[in-house]
């Protein structure tokens, strides 16, 4: 077991390799097939990745909450021996999916995190993403039921006061774990204003001992919010979920790509690249099992 102490200084990189959306016309490099995810996924555990969040595709290229598919991509990430990455898996990949399918691959596979969408909005101005109240209630305790620990995705404040309420219900267990959302269109938009403010928010509403937060930026926020949450002691995602472009103008060759310079980064501020088995620690999940 590491020392607490130094585990204050270590940052969690989450790779979100796929998404729902780019497709290989936005980027080529974009993974879209379990192969494909599984092997990036291992590339970007070798360069410091921590965390993997995974989405699926259907052969069109669409998100798609394919339990089978979410089965092969699982088993080919852990069919490499030596990877200890901890499996984050969607819930939210198909905003046409029903309650049940998006959850099915979780009862089925128990990964050790699965996301937790604490809200309703309009989605990128042209759907409908819902995350009703039962649908948040019963995926609380199923989590519970299956020790899978939710992240919990906040795209606005109102998720915040969400989960607060959730906490009390008794739906979530607390230290949770939140993804601040940050420049999604239709949720707040990513400025270093508005992530102290997220955060301030969940001290306020949670309590500082309890949580953990890492965040992402979508777009032209996505180094203000690298920055940003390696300043404020927090944890970060980065990957082609977020950004198929590595600068403006300039394609991402690969999300090993992202998770290296999110290393620079972190090594340049004096912190330290958290490890799985550091992670897992820190997020309190179970030690690794093989």
């Amino acid at each position: 077991m590491a020392d607490a102490k130094a585990l204050k200084n270590k940052t969690i990189i989450t790779v979100a390799t796929t998404g729902a959306w780019p497709k290989k016309k936005d980027n080529p490099n974009v993974p879209m097939t379990p192969e494909e995810i599984a092997e990036d996924v291992y590339e970007c555990w070798k360069a410091g990745a921590a965390v993997a969040h995974i989405h699926m595709r259907d052969d069109d290229g669409n998100g798609i909450m394919d339990p089978v598919r979410f089965k092969k991509t699982y088993e080919l990430i852990r069919a490499h021996k030596d990877c200890d990455i901890i499996v984050n898996m969607t819930t939210s990949g198909d905003i046409h999916a029903d309650d049940e399918i998006r959850v099915a691959h979780v009862k089925e596979l128990k990964p050790e995190m699965a996301s937790y969408d604490c809200g309703s909005m309009n989605w990128l101005n042209s759907g409908l993403f819902i995350n009703s109240p039962k649908f948040l209630e019963d995926c609380g305790h199923l989590f519970q039921e299956l020790n899978v620990k939710p992240e919990i995705e906040a795209f606005d404040p109102g998720m915040i006061a969400n989960a607060a309420y959730y906490i009390k219900k008794g739906v979530l267990k607390t230290p949770v774990h939140f993804q601040f959302c940050m420049g999604c269109a239709n949720g707040i938009t990513g400025t270093m204003k508005n992530l102290v403010f997220m955060k301030e928010e969940a001290e306020k509403l949670v309590g500082a001992e309890n949580f953990t937060w890492s965040c992402f930026g979508v777009g032209h926020s996505a180094m203000e919010m690298l920055y940003g949450a390696v300043a404020l002691g927090g944890h970060i995602r980065v990957g082609m979920e977020d950004n198929v472009l590595y600068s403006k103008g300039v394609l991402a060759d690969s999300n090993k790509q992202f998770v290296e310079r999110a290393v620079r980064v972190i090594k340049e501020y004096g912190r330290e690249v958290a490890t799985p088995a550091e992670a897992r620690e820190m997020l309190n999940l179970p030690p690794f099992q093989a």
